[in-house]
């Protein structure tokens, strides 16, 4: 993610949610047992409700305990004039323990019917969490099919550090965008990090207008006066990184290096933009050169016109901008498409590993562009006279204090800076040997700080305790560089 406090000014890193007994339960539970005729499924004696959470430090009220989602087919039906939208969520998951009831993040919108493996399930709202208790118990390891059915006028959800985020009114139409909890104001999930599924967004939206979002065109249709994009992410993706961006697109679909390539851009911004579909097919190939190979099934960007929004967004294959980028910009945004996007942090206080890499990708573009050198861009930082450098000692990169700094400066610039004095320990073989076997190890999973460390230490060979220690755990500033 990166930032801009307007539009033409150079881009900077974002600054940066009836009681009843279980005695009674248990004696209902019984009585409609013996009506059908059947006995409870295996698996499901002993079955509570899930936890409303995962126990994120920085985020205690994201994601959902007792199950794992794999995948998430979306229906959506937005009008522009009235802003509102009407969808229909289609969430086939695995119980991870034996449920009695589960939640789904879910701001706003009502909710007009819900299944579970197609039996009428109860809902009950408490405030961001929709809870379900189905007809029957769900046993532990068995997958399950739910699908809510809701409308309404999604929210704009203000985050901890002041941005916004969740469903955004553009000037001819709207986007979703999600990081870290704005998703959830247009559909119902397990909205962490943490639990990565497939998706299929369908969206219909007036004639005239397109709707572009994550992996590739399926199908284009228009009945009337209304057309239907159907796009499939056959790769897992955090539910943060899903977006849908409704408007008016030119949209440059061409094929780089094999991959289908979409770029959708705002025709107002059409003259300032040119070069991005190529600038995205050269960046890829730099960035598959320096990372390993590029993880995803096509490739892209939406250019959009809402330069009020301030920061850019790393939306899987597509990251948002809106306004259009420079080409350090794009460096950054393509760049998490290795690291957030395929290799997703496990808790939220392990951002530095998407944010820090992204950033140290525009210190080794620069330096292999004719620009400053690694080290001349460590030292700036360090000193202070770099631009992004303000505040980066507020904090120990690893460990953000409260989630409205998640996308403060020490996430991104000290991040980098971690990243750049391992690199000056370990020396250039290993350390890029470090960065390819991260990405392929835990291609399209999750990874930790702490797997990050552990890997470094294997390959170099070295302890690196001290580097740790000082760069990355440290409070203060070094007192050396």
């Amino acid at each position: 993610m990166n930032s801009s406090p307007d539009q033409g000014a150079p881009v900077s890193p974002r600054r940066r949610p009836c009681v009843v007994s279980t005695v009674l339960l248990l004696a209902l539970s019984a009585a409609c047992t013996g009506a059908s005729g059947s006995e409870a499924p295996p698996g499901a004696h002993g079955a509570k409700p899930g936890a409303a959470g995962v126990g994120d430090r920085l985020f205690p009220k994201m994601g959902n305990g007792g199950y794992d989602v794999t995948d998430y087919r979306l229906k959506l039906d937005y009008t522009r004039r009235s802003k509102h939208l009407k969808g229909t969520a289609t969430i086939t998951a695995r119980a991870t323990s034996a449920l009695s009831s589960f939640h789904l993040d879910f701001a706003g919108l009502h909710v007009r019917k819900a299944t579970v493996n197609g039996r009428t399930a109860e809902t009950k709202r408490q405030g961001t969490e929709l809870v379900l208790t189905p007809a029957a118990d769900l046993p532990k390891g068995r997958a399950f099919t739910t699908t809510v059915v809701y409308d309404g006028k999604p929210k704009t959800i203000k985050d901890p550090d002041g941005s916004e985020e969740g469903w955004i009114t553009t000037d001819d139409g709207a986007v979703g965008l999600g990081e870290p909890t704005g998703s959830m104001a247009w559909f119902p999930g397990n909205h962490h990090p943490s639990d990565k599924a497939r998706y299929d967004i369908t969206m219909t939206v007036p004639k005239g207008l397109s709707a572009v979002s994550n992996g590739e065109l399926k199908q284009r249709r228009t009945n009337g006066s209304r057309t239907t994009f159907r796009w499939h992410s056959g790769e897992p993706m955090a539910s943060y990184l899903a977006t849908v961006a409704i408007g008016r697109f030119d949209v440059h679909k061409t094929t780089h290096g094999g991959l289908p390539q979409y770029v959708a851009v705002d025709p107002h911004l059409a003259g300032q933009s040119t070069k991005v579909p190529d600038q995205v097919g050269e960046v890829i190939d730099w960035e598959n050169k320096t990372f390993g190979r590029y993880p995803f099934s096509s490739t892209g960007a939406i250019v959009d016109r809402l330069s009020g929004l301030g920061y850019a967004l790393e939306t899987q294959t597509k990251p948002y901008f809106p306004f259009a980028p420079d080409e350090i910009l794009l460096v950054h945004e393509l760049a998490h498409q290795w690291f957030g996007n395929s290799v997703t942090p496990r808790t939220w206080k392990d951002m530095w590993l998407n944010e820090g890499f992204a950033t140290y990708a525009e210190w080794l573009w620069e330096e292999q562009h004719d620009g400053r050198s690694t080290d001349r861009t460590f030292r700036d930082f360090y000193d202070g006279t770099d631009d992004e450098s303000d505040g980066i000692w507020d904090f120990p990169p690893a460990d953000p204090p409260s989630a409205a700094r998640v996308s403060d400066s020490p996430v991104y610039g000290r991040g980098a800076m971690v990243l750049h004095k391992l690199r000056r320990a370990v020396g250039d073989k290993a350390f890029f040997t470090i960065v390819r076997t991260w990405v392929k190890e835990h291609r399209h999973g999750n990874a930790d700080t702490k797997q990050f460390i552990a890997l470094s230490e294997r390959i170099s060979g070295k302890d690196l305790t001290k580097l740790y220690d000082v760069w990355l755990f440290g409070k203060d500033k070094p007192a050396k560089p």
